[in-house]
This record gives structure tokens, C-alpha cells and sequence, in this order.
């Protein structure tokens, strides 16, 4: 590997690792510099699960603040999330992998749709659970989407962040940032998963890893400290246009 490949791995890993701290999707920048630079595509997709796993979990470090307080429900989100990795890492090992991508792009779609109408849909649900005397709490509806999504996550990790917002936004009376905390914590346990198989029986690229793993680290604070500083407003704007580029990207790959 010459060092200017090395270069631009680094970078695309800092940029995919702000980008998951943010919102998610940080895959769709990783994923094709890796097959721009002659990876094969399944190197590529089990190499860039390992490299960008530390760049979640730094993301999730760099969230820490608002998930005080919270970090048991958190855990009960994240055998969700747990269990749904292991079955998607299941998939891409077992399956031809363009029998679950032809989705892909109708999946993120919708979770950008369900984002853009999030609070009016979040406030009817709160309305609702007012009206029926129930206190605001996650039901079975959320933690089945959860998993789906992990089983998503564990296949093919780009714009999982933003499936989980959607969902979460809609089901959860949490403040946004909060939510975006969550999105990280659980991002983490489904790139580790998934990471630690990959890692285990598929065929990877250890320097490739190692110099993701270094970006996205460093990405994950920065992707930290800017998310945690945008409005809700702002914050929601963001994750409509990067799954929107999500979508466009996956439908002319």
C-alpha cells in the first residue's frame, strides 16, 4: 500500500466517522474509496465494518453528556440492536449480497420521510398516549423496529443512523439530542458486532482497518463536539440531506 492510499483511507475515515457521530452514513464515504482503490466489494464491506467500529464508539464517548442518566434504557435498546447485528452479519455471509441492496435505497428513503415528519407523527403519538391516561414508554413496536434495523446494520451499515432516528423520533418523547446520543451508543454495538464476526471468519484488510480505525476514532469527536452544538432543527435539516444524498448514491451505484 503506497502512502498516499494510506492518506486517503485516514481521511475518508475521519470524514466517515464525523459524519456517524453527526447523523450516520459515514459507510457511503468509506465503502467506495475502498473499491476505487482495488478492494474487492466484500473486503471492502467487512473492512470498512471493522475499521469504523472505534469511530462509533468514540462517537458515543463524545455523547456521553446527554445520555446521563439514561444509559439503562440505552442497554435495553441495545440487545435489540445486539441481536439484530448478528443476524444481518448472518446474511451478508450467506447471501448473494444483491439480494438484500436492491432494498436498500426504498429503506433509507422511507427513514427520511419518517424524519421530515417526525415531530408532527411524535406529537399525535404523545397525544394519544395523554388522552389514554398511558405513560410515554418503549413498547414492543420499537424495540421489533430496533432490530430490524440491527439486522440492516450487521448487513450493509450505511444510513443506519438514520433509520434509527426516524423510528426513535417518532416512538421516544426524548429531546433530539439524546436521540442522536442513542443512535451513536447503539451504531456502536452493531459495528462492533458485526466487526468482531467479520473480523473472526471473512476475509479482511488488517492495514485497511487499522487506518480506518485511526480516522474514524478522530472523526467521532469531531462528528461529537459539531453535532451536539446544532439546533434540532438544524440537526433534523442535516440528517433529510445526507439520507437524501444516501439515497441518490445507493440507486446510481
Amino acid at each position: 500500500m503506497s502512502w498516499w492510499h494510506a492518506l486517503i483511507i485516514v481521511v475518508a475515515g475521519v470524514w466517515a466517522g464525523t459524519i456517524n457521530a453527526v447523523v450516520g452514513s459515514g459507510t457511503l464515504v468509506t465503502f467506495p474509496v475502498l473499491v476505487a482503490l482495488g478492494y474487492p466489494p466484500f473486503t471492502a464491506t467487512t473492512s470498512n465494518a471493522v475499521g469504523l467500529a472505534p469511530g462509533t464508539i468514540s462517537g458515543a464517548y463524545g455523547y456521553r453528556a446527554e445520555l446521563a442518566g439514561y444509559w439503562p434504557q440505552v442497554v435495553r435498546f441495545a440487545i435489540a440492536s445486539f441481536f439484530g447485528a448478528i443476524g444481518g452479519t448472518v446474511l451478508l455471509l450467506t447471501l448473494p449480497r444483491n439480494a438484500f441492496e436492491a432494498i436498500v435505497p426504498v429503506l433509507v428513503g422511507l427513514a427520511v420521510v419518517l424524519v421530515i415528519v417526525q415531530p408532527k407523527v411524535a406529537k399525535w403519538v404523545q397525544g394519544r398516549r395523554a388522552a389514554n391516561g398511558r405513560e410515554h414508554k418503549p413498547g414492543p413496536l420499537l424495540f421489533g423496529l430496533l432490530f430490524v434495523i440491527g439486522i440492516y446494520g450487521g448487513y450493509f451499515t450505511a444510513a443506519q443512523g438514520v433509520m434509527m432516528m426516524a423510528v426513535m423520533g417518532m416512538l421516544l418523547s426524548e429531546p433530539l439530542q439524546r436521540l442522536n446520543g442513542v443512535k451513536n451508543a447503539l451504531s456502536a454495538v452493531i459495528n462492533v458486532v458485526a466487526g468482531v464476526i467479520y473480523a473472526c471468519v471473512a476475509p479482511v484488510s488488517w492495514p485497511v482497518i487499522g487506518l480506518l480505525a485511526l480516522g474514524s476514532t478522530i472523526g467521532g469527536q469531531l462528528g461529537a463536539k459539531i453535532g451536539r452544538k446544532l439546533p434540532p432543527a438544524v440537526l433534523r435539516g442535516v440528517i433529510v440531506v445526507i439520507g437524501l444524498a444516501a439515497v441518490v448514491q445507493l440507486v446510481l451505484k
